[in-house]
């Protein structure tokens, strides 16, 4: 309400100078503002939304107390009302006795607008108010109109705080749970048609979960709205903070999270016979590469001696098990089994793939040594043949000894490697000029 009071004296004492008749037709024309602005706000607390909802509820906890302390208040505002409202109704009739007021009339509204002769039978210790509101206990009490206003205003603050924050909750928190829960309804009819159910799958599990949550959550928040309520820090207004979300907006990231996993599992089935096939074309492509390592391997053991030529392991039967296990999930509509398992079939068997060269690689690095050692020979003879040397007996027979060693079987390449690094150095020494002699059998250039 927030309406100010005239001043008067501590209580019992006289009001002070008696009003003349201007200042006194002042103070009623206040008195006659104020008390429709009481009025005003009284009738608004009694038709709020809040209020009327909470005289129907079955309350419990915090607001179940507050509640019960408001009912006392707002009932005890009606009592002071009552009283101030017959003060005011008094002091007009003196001030309508007369056009000019005598001096007894204008004492008389004097002691009504500034005296504490108002008198409230009852109180707070009839209507069980806790002394913290309204002072020590009384069968009744005194007051002058300032006083009233001031616990009026004390009073409906308390009241309308009671009445708006549960309001507020009732208005923000029930009809988003009600959205999440229609949302949960949806993603459980989806989840149970893909084969997420509790029991055989977490998101299962997470949706009892969450279900349960929001029950338990909506039934509080009914009975017990200020459970709810986060008061704003340094705020003395009533209604002053904002509904808390917490549990609200942990039960929604929740049901995001299981949203998430059952898109995956909607994804697998769309995609689940392509996905597949490229898996048994991975393992596929694994399996020919570790028959042709296996192949090498003989090849390397019967062409290079006194290699060490790794093992190679069998083809990859657990990981072919799993693929079976996949394609039976398949068959049978197990989405929610088939999504993890083909995420990891896909890491594992293109580990295996990369397995399989890795071993191919090792097996046959013989037969590459080979190879580059053949192309390095034949690449000194074509350049011992450009500068006219091919011929050079030296030459001849050291190609000869390295050729007979990388094209016998088998082959040893520590002897064979030697025997070409001899054919290059006497190739270098041949190509090299010597200006000391006219006899020099190289022309010029550089090796």
């Amino acid at each position: 309400m927030g309406v100010a009071g005239s001043s008067s004296g501590p209580a019992g004492s006289p009001p002070g100078p008696v009003l003349d008749r201007d200042r006194a037709d002042r103070a009623l024309a206040r008195l006659g503002a104020e008390h429709e602005a009481i009025e005003t706000s009284l009738l608004a607390l009694q038709d709020h939304a809040g209020r009327r909802l909470l005289e129907g509820a079955e309350l419990t906890g915090v607001t179940k107390d507050r509640w019960a302390s408001a009912e006392q208040s707002i009932a005890l505002l009606w009592t002071y009302f009552d009283a101030y409202t017959a003060a005011v109704e008094g002091a007009r009739e003196v001030r309508a006795r007369r056009r000019w007021p005598s001096r007894e009339d204008l004492a008389e509204l004097t002691e009504v607008l500034q005296g504490d002769g108002i008198t409230v039978s009852g109180g707070a210790h009839a209507h069980g108010m806790p002394a913290s509101l309204t002072g020590p206990a009384k069968l009744s009490e005194h007051f002058s109109l300032a006083e009233l206003v001031t616990r009026m205003n004390e009073l409906y603050a308390a009241s309308l705080d009671t009445v708006v924050t549960a309001d507020a909750v009732w208005s923000a928190l029930p009809a988003r749970i009600d959205l999440l829960a229609a949302e949960l309804h949806r993603t459980r009819s989806l989840a149970h048609s893909v084969g997420v159910r509790p029991g055989d799958h977490p998101a299962g599990d997470d949706l009892e979960s969450i279900t349960q949550e929001l029950a338990t959550l909506r039934a509080q928040v009914v009975s017990d709205p200020l459970a709810f309520w986060r008061s704003a820090p340094g705020s003395s207004a009533p209604g002053g903070g904002r509904p808390d979300t917490g549990r609200y907006d942990r039960a929604a990231r929740a049901l995001e999270d299981v949203r998430r996993e059952i898109d995956a599992v909607l994804t697998v089935r769309q995609d689940a016979e392509q996905r597949l096939v490229k898996l048994r074309d991975v393992l596929s492509r694994a399996d020919r590469t570790l028959t042709e390592a296996r192949s090498a391997r003989t090849e390397v053991l019967a062409k290079i001696a006194g290699s060490s030529v790794p093992a190679v392991s069998g083809p990859p039967t657990a990981l072919q098990e799993l693929l079976a296990a996949a394609a039976d999930h398949r068959r049978h509509a197990r989405w929610h089994r088939l999504s993890p398992l083909l995420e990891s079939l896909e890491r594992d068997a293109e580990d295996e793939l990369l397995r399989a060269r890795d071993s191919l690689s090792a097996v046959t690095a013989p037969l590459a040594v080979r190879a580059e050692l053949r192309g390095r020979l034949d690449a000194y003879k074509a350049k011992v043949a450009r500068h006219g040397m091919a011929e050079d007996p030296q030459l001849v027979e050291r190609y000869d000894v390295a050729r007979r060693m990388l094209w016998s079987a088998p082959c040893d390449l520590r002897a064979a490697e030697q025997a070409v690094l001899r054919y290059q150095e006497t190739a270098r020494d041949v190509l090299t000029p010597r200006p000391e002699g006219p006899n020099d059998r190289i022309n010029g250039g550089n090796p």
